[in-house]
C-alpha cells in the first residue's frame, strides 16, 4: 500500500508506532520497522542525549529499515537538554522525528538542514494548521479516544479526521482508537495517509514492558480508561486502577483548589514501576479506549500482516459493493 506517508518515510506499510514513555525502546522500534511500519524510539525516556545516541545505535544493530525518534517538548521549569537530543538524532542518522507537546519551531531548521522529516502530534485542527505553517512535513491527528494527552477539545476521530482533511495540505495520519484493518481503512476513507498506534503496540510480544501491562490491556474493555488532570487542563487518558480512582477522588474533593502537588504521588515517576516492574496499581499510565479492541498479544510482524490483510479484505468488499 503506497500513500504519502509510506513515500515520505520510506516504509512498506502506512503504520507508525507512536512514541510512548518507557515503551519506545530500541527493541520496540526495531520490531515495528522490521515488520514494515515506522518504529519510534521515545527520546526523553533516555535520561541524557548520550543515552539516546546509544539507543539509536542499538536500534541500528536490530534493523536496517527506517525508524524514528519521538521528541516531546514539555512545559517545564527544568527543560531537558533539547539541543543535545536534536544533535544525537541528527548525528545518529535518524531521518524521521515525531515531535509532540509544545511548538517545535526552534528545532525545525536543524532537522530540515539534516534532511530529517518531522511529523508533529496534534489534538486539534488549529494545532495541525500551525504545525503546517511552521514547516512540519506531516502531522499525527490525535482524537479524543487516544491514550495519553487528548487535549481539551474532546473531538473524536470521526469528526477530527475529516476536518483535518478539509484544512490541511500536508499529509497526516490518524491516532487514537487505531487497532486493526478497519481502523486503517476508515482512516484512509476520512483523508488520512496512514495511522499511528500506541496502545495496540504495547500488547505485542516484542514490547519491552512487564507481562502484567500486556495482560491488563487484553483484559480491559473500552470502558476501563479514565481522564485525569482535567482540572489542571493537562488531561491524560489512563488505565483505571486503585491509584487512578484515588486521584479522581482528590480531584472531586479539592475542586478548583486542586494543585499538581496534590496528585504528584499518583502521576510522577510511576512509569518504571508499572512498565518494568509490573506494579499495576503504582499510578496513572497512558492507555487508549482502543484497549476494548485488543484481545491478543501477537508479534509486531503478525499484527501488521494481519492489519494489512484485513485492509485488503475490506477494499475488496467495498469494490464488490460499488460494482
Amino acid at each position: 500500500m503506497k500513500t504519502a506517508i509510506t513515500e515520505m518515510f520510506g516504509i512498506q506499510h502506512p503504520i507508525i508506532q507512536g512514541g510512548m514513555h518507557y515503551v519506545g525502546f530500541a527493541e520496540m522500534a526495531a520490531a515495528v520497522s522490521n515488520a514494515g511500519g515506522l518504529g519510534i524510539i521515545t527520546g526523553l525516556t533516555q535520561k541524557t542525549p548520550e543515552l539516546l545516541a546509544k539507543e539509536i545505535a542499538r536500534c541500528k544493530e536490530m534493523t536496517d529499515k527506517p525508524f524514528g525518534v519521538n521528541l516531546t517538548f514539555l512545559p517545564t521549569v527544568n527543560a531537558p537538554d533539547y539541543p543535545g537530543y536534536v544533535r544525537a538524532i541528527i548525528e545518529g542518522g535518524v531521518k524521521a522525528v515525531e515531535t509532540a507537546g509544545n511548538n517545535p519551531a526552534q528545532v525545525l531548521p536543524f532537522f530540515k538542514e539534516a534532511g530529517v522529516k518531522v511529523i508533529h502530534k496534534c489534538t486539534s485542527v488549529r494545532h495541525a494548521m500551525k504545525a503546517q505553517s511552521i514547516g512540519c512535513d506531516a502531522v499525527s491527528v490525535d482524537g479524543f479516544e487516544c491514550g495519553g494527552h487528548p487535549g481539551e477539545d474532546d473531538v473524536p476521530n470521526f469528526i477530527l479526521l475529516p476536518r483535518a482533511a478539509d484544512e490541511l495540505e500536508i499529509p497526516f495520519v490518524s491516532s487514537g482508537g487505531m487497532a486493526d484493518g478497519r481502523s486503517l481503512m476508515a482512516s484512509l476513507a476520512m483523508g488520512a495517509s496512514g495511522m499511528n498506534m500506541g496502545t495496540r503496540f504495547i500488547a505485542t510480544k516484542e514490547a519491552p514492558v512487564h507481562e502484567n501491562v500486556k495482560a491488563a490491556i487484553v483484559a480491559a474493555s473500552e470502558l476501563d480508561t479514565r481522564l485525569v488532570m482535567r482540572p489542571l487542563r493537562n488531561t491524560e487518558r489512563v488505565m483505571t486502577n486503585e491509584a487512578v480512582e484515588r486521584l479522581l477522588v482528590k480531584e472531586r474533593e479539592l475542586g478548583a483548589d486542586l494543585k499538581f502537588e496534590d496528585i504528584i504521588e499518583e502521576v510522577a515517576g510511576v512509569y518504571p514501576r508499572i512498565m518494568m516492574e509490573g506494579d499495576m496499581d503504582a499510578g496513572a499510565w497512558s492507555c487508549g479506549m482502543v484497549a476494548g479492541l485488543i484481545n491478543d498479544i501477537p508479534t509486531c510482524q503478525e499484527l501488521i500482516d494481519r492489519i494489512m490483510g484485513e485492509a485488503e479484505d475490506i477494499r475488496q468488499r467495498m469494490n464488490a459493493i460499488s460494482a
